[in-house]
């Protein structure tokens, strides 16, 4: 089966929730959040994630994670995870209880698969192009119809690599090749459907200028930074969080835009 077919499948039975200039989504993806060791690759920017999603939360926005929530191929144990990141999960308990919040699942976190949805669809309800969602691996052969084999490769070889900055071979996020492949495949299926198409996966953060239709949320394990897509007033933008130092010497959280935003048309 080839990606495209994959990626219409995977929104066969995707979840549907409305779009209008009233709503308020923010889009993360890639969070990988992990056990707390040397090898969490969240914790680093956890000050980062939590000042970002204060910020969401006080406006009012609702909370889409396109998937790899959690890393799971490194760590076996979801409970230590949660108990890990606890403030991050109370948070998502409080929005559920609002029903301001979505995730997806991912390869990483391919276990909650029928806990989680694995597509999301925001049907535009003032007659321009739907946004569809999915984490992404569906476009990536090796981490979607083998994602058990890279998982083994990932748990028993390139984690203890890892802590001596060997990079795994069978990324996206960490092999240009293959992430050139990756977007090129999202980008024609959204030529083919005439629909916007927002993932994450590849760790690349996108939003085309150019009337392109392929958005890219990045993720959370940036250096020194985490990436998000926002949709507001029917207008994208995507933003990044980081921290910066004042006058006085003090540091703080930091939102920029990364790209001017775009009308969803």
């Amino acid at each position: 089966m080839g990606c495209h077919k994959r990626i219409d499948r995977a929104l066969e039975h995707a979840l549907h929730l409305p779009l209008c200039g009233q709503s308020r989504y923010v889009i993360i993806s890639d969070c990988h959040r992990g056990e707390g060791t040397s090898n969490d690759n969240f914790l680093k920017n956890q000050y980062l994630y939590t000042a970002a999603m204060n910020y969401y939360v006080k406006r009012g926005f609702f909370y889409l994670e396109l998937g790899d929530g959690e890393e799971l191929w490194e760590n076996r144990c979801r409970r230590r995870i949660e108990n890990c990141h606890e403030d991050v999960y109370e948070l998502f308990g409080r929005l559920e209880k609002s029903c301001r919040i979505v995730r997806l699942y991912g390869n990483h976190n391919m276990e909650l698969k029928g806990e989680l949805p694995e597509a999301l669809i925001l049907d535009n309800m003032e007659g321009g192009r739907n946004i569809c969602m999915i984490h992404g691996h569906q476009a990536d052969f090796f981490n979607s119809v083998c994602w058990k084999l890279s998982r083994f490769l990932v748990r028993y070889l390139w984690k203890p690599l890892e802590r001596s900055g060997v990079n795994d071979p069978t990324s996206a996020a960490r092999n240009y090749k293959k992430t050139v492949r990756y977007e090129k495949c999202l980008e024609n299926w959204t030529r083919q459907k005439d629909v916007y198409l927002a993932a994450g996966h590849s760790h690349r953060p996108r939003l085309p200028q150019d009337g392109g239709r392929y958005l890219n949320a990045g993720s959370c394990v940036h250096p020194g930074c985490i990436t998000a897509i926002e949709i507001e007033n029917m207008q994208l933008a995507l933003v990044k969080w980081k921290l910066e130092t004042r006058a006085d010497m003090s540091l703080y959280v930091a939102r920029e835009d990364m790209a001017p935003s775009v009308a969803i048309e």
